[in-house]
């Protein structure tokens, strides 16, 4: 099968889904999504594109618009904060999880950097189209929210613990 590329918010998007099927299939299997209603994973289809990211190249970079989120097939990412002496490694991500809660929440920039440690295969989802989605759909949009929110308390508490740890101090 030939890899397709297109263009998608500054980077380049390696289609590896001949049809929509077998983005389905990825969707329903991914443990961040795969336990949604049905329904709710037809939704998401249309939002959906693959991606591929080469060792060292970021996924995300902190300020810079949030204007999609990445769930992780293969490969792992490096989510890092910017700090006085260089770059502070928060938590790292692999297959099965979910990277970005930023397009959720105005004004939609992301928070940290996130950068392949080595290749990343992933699927896109266009943060525009998801929010349109669950604005017409709440029953989608809670269901995402909680999960977000989830994703969001575990930054907070792995941000958390490394800033304790680089000072010594307990936070809290």
């Amino acid at each position: 099968m030939g890899l397709a590329t297109t263009r998608h918010c500054d980077r380049i998007l390696v289609g590896r889904f001949p049809d929509m099927q077998s983005l389905r299939e990825v969707l329903s299997h991914h443990p961040f999504v795969g336990d949604l209603d049905a329904q709710f994973v037809e939704m998401l289809i249309s939002c959906g594109t693959s991606v591929r990211f080469e060792r060292n190249e970021y996924l995300a970079r902190q300020g810079e618009p949030a204007n999609e989120f990445y769930l992780i097939e293969e490969g792992e990412v490096l989510l890092e904060t910017h700090a006085p002496h260089g770059s502070m490694l928060i938590d790292t991500l692999g297959p099965g999880d979910a990277l970005g809660w930023s397009w959720l929440v105005a004004p939609h920039c992301w928070h940290f950097d996130a950068r392949a440690a080595e290749p990343v295969n992933a699927v896109a989802l266009d943060g525009r189209c998801v929010r349109t989605k669950c604005e017409l759909n709440h029953e989608l949009g809670y269901e995402l929210l909680k999960r977000f929110s989830i994703l969001l308390a575990h930054r907070v508490e792995t941000t958390r613990d490394k800033v304790s740890g680089l000072h010594g101090v307990p936070v809290g």
